[in-house]
């Protein structure tokens, strides 16, 4: 299955409570009035937009229907794309040029932190990667077993202690076996307890002293894992993250299980972190890179969504 066709399946509930409702207000006018602007800022705010980042939206969309002269639905439509491209663009690439680098994973229960570091084992693997996995959330029933299971489907090497191990020295056995065995990735998950903010704020602290100490030089990132079904809370959980660790990027799961699909433009530009990756469905291959002219795309081209529906067309 192709990108855009992936993208397209996995916002089908979001595309068709936005794009739809557009649609539904923007049909047989001749001219945009400001019952449409009204009408555009309570659609985008009921699709988690947010009411700030609806409010620019809907600003920008003003400015650029009176210098271009717009007056046809679809160039309002196509116009309303190009803003949320533009407002999602932005350190959206995961830059991960040294040998090892490694990648710190976090979230709270439930969000699908541990499959989607089993899909990001699955796709650098697949582009070619050795790839080494640090069970550091020693903490919950359950997670090193879960992630022993993701492991083998991707097919990588996992590192491991006993439950209740401390995470750090968990980190420094993943980096010592990545060096050694010249991995190319190492991706570590970590706990994400943020009903006990001061634990997980030391547990990270020396987490970082052990990749600061151990990779001095090479590449990290700190990808926040959010479920998109919830909305709000997300965006309540990646502010209270961003507040104790040093968040680089968002990994949006469940994505295409809800309508609240514009809680991305939520995070990305009220909050300023980017959203790196994003899950679109269950299989290992469904954890996308984030592409933002392709997310509005996909958001909005309720006619090429269409077609590829009906016929299985894949677009690239």
């Amino acid at each position: 299955m192709g990108l855009f066709k992936k993208f397209n399946l996995g916002l089908k509930k979001t595309r068709e409570s936005v794009a739809g409702a557009i649609d539904v207000a923007l049909h047989g006018k001749n001219e945009i009035t400001d019952e449409f602007y009204d009408e555009l800022e309570e659609i985008l705010i009921t699709g988690d937009v947010g009411m700030n980042t609806a409010l620019e939206i809907t600003e920008k969309l003003k400015e650029r229907v009176a210098k271009k002269n717009l007056r046809t639905p679809e160039k309002v439509k196509n116009a309303i794309k190009e803003i949320v491209a533009e407002l999602l663009s932005g350190g959206e690439s995961l830059e991960m040029i040294t040998l090892p680098s490694i990648i710190l994973v976090i979230g709270v229960n439930g969000v699908g932190k541990t499959t989607s570091i089993g899909k990001l084992a699955a796709m650098y693997k697949a582009e070619g990667k050795k790839v080494i996995l640090g069970a550091a959330d020693t903490f919950r029933a359950a997670a090193i077993e879960q992630l022993e299971v993701w492991a083998d489907r991707a097919g990588v090497e996992l590192v491991k202690h006993k439950e209740g191990a401390d995470p750090a020295a968990v980190v420094f056995d993943t980096i010592c076996a990545g060096k050694a065995r010249n991995a190319d990735m190492i991706i570590c998950d970590t706990a994400g307890r943020l009903h006990n903010k001061k634990n997980l704020m030391e547990e990270l602290a020396k987490i970082y002293k052990v990749i600061d100490r151990e990779l001095p030089y090479s590449d990290r990132e700190v990808l926040l894992v959010l479920d998109a079904t919830t909305g709000q809370n997300a965006v309540n959980q990646a502010k209270e993250f961003k507040d104790i660790a040093e968040v680089t990027g968002i990994i949006l799961t469940k994505l295409d299980g809800t309508a609240r699909g514009g809680v991305v433009l939520n995070i990305k530009n009220e909050l300023g972190i980017p959203v790196k990756f994003i899950g679109v469905g269950e299989q290992i291959d469904d954890l996308q890179p984030f592409n933002p002219a392709m997310f509005a795309d996909a958001l909005f081209d309720t006619k090429v969504a269409d077609k590829t529906d009906e016929d299985g067309a894949e677009e690239e």
